[in-house]
């Protein structure tokens, strides 16, 4: 099978990479920079040549602080360039795996949300993003678009990266309290997806770790495991005010994987204790 990957040097489109050549496939991965999802006749002419059976699209603009500022660049990126990618993967008929994001919610649902849940974004990202998923359902009849949250993992920037770090430097680190989510690793992603390869269970899916927690709970857990003796501070999301609105719950539940029986999802815990030792 030939799986061609967009977004390949980014957190998750490198694990992925590495992942799915393990598993003995014929991958073609590439950076953003060599295949532009914003160029429409660029990766037309890319994937013409190679044709691949899969594609995956890990390419995004996920820096959402960023996206309140860079409007433009933003729907480029996250909506006509998912546009592109589902135009190219029909052209081809080939399936496509879109990464779409919890952001799509507005986080005020007490429960866990499901994928029947009215989609109701509060930043410029997760709006980007909702309309990169409509374009997908417009342009390509094979798709599978999974939604994930809290992604960390051995490559980019990532909260556990970034939380490790402040606790070398200091003695005492404020972590909101007040926003819960399932942390949840590229690893544990690149499962669901080997598993998904070979069906035709197309649609929308949930798709992260089992479980929640705030920020502040999942760092406590981490240092837990790690012995590390910095003091950590509960502290409300107006302390620390930044250009995006962020969901107070974006909790997924994978209700869609659970009834077809393809959950993969290991618990938040398991898979950060998983991450650590091999970090």
């Amino acid at each position: 099978m030939k799986i061609l990957i967009t977004g390949g040097n980014g957190q998750l489109g490198k694990d992925l990479t590495l992942f799915l050549k393990e598993k003995n496939y014929e991958i073609y991965s590439f950076s953003s920079k060599e295949f532009d999802i914003t160029n429409l006749e660029l990766i037309l002419k890319i994937a013409n040549n190679i044709k691949p059976e899969v594609i995956i699209n890990c390419a995004a603009y996920t820096a959402v602080d960023d996206c309140e500022k860079n409007i433009e660049r933003a729907y480029l990126v996250n909506s006509i360039g998912a546009k592109n990618v589902a135009i190219v993967s029909n052209k081809l008929n080939a399936k496509l795996f879109h990464i779409s994001t919890d952001y799509i919610f507005d986080g005020k649902k007490d429960l866990p949300y499901i994928e029947y849940d009215e989609a109701n974004p509060i930043s410029i990202y997760g709006k980007s993003k909702l309309y990169g998923e409509i374009e997908v359902m417009r342009h390509c009849n094979n798709y599978f678009i999974l939604r994930v949250a809290g992604v960390y993992g051995k490559y980019g920037k990532n909260f556990v990266k970034t939380i490790i770090n402040l606790a070398r430097e200091r003695d005492k680190i404020k972590v909101v309290n007040d926003q819960k989510t399932t942390p949840t690793s590229t690893l544990e992603i690149c499962k669901q997806i080997f598993k998904l390869l070979n069906s035709e269970h197309f649609g929308i899916y949930h798709a992260t770790c089992e479980g929640s927690c705030t920020w502040y709970e999942f760092t406590k857990y981490i240092f837990e495991i790690l012995n590390i003796k910095t003091e950590i501070i509960p502290c409300t999301s107006n302390e620390f005010p930044r250009p995006a609105k962020r969901p107070e719950n974006s909790v997924l539940e994978n209700f869609n994987l659970k009834l077809i029986g393809y959950n993969t999802y290991s618990h938040w815990k398991e898979a950060i204790k998983n991450f650590l030792k091999t970090f």
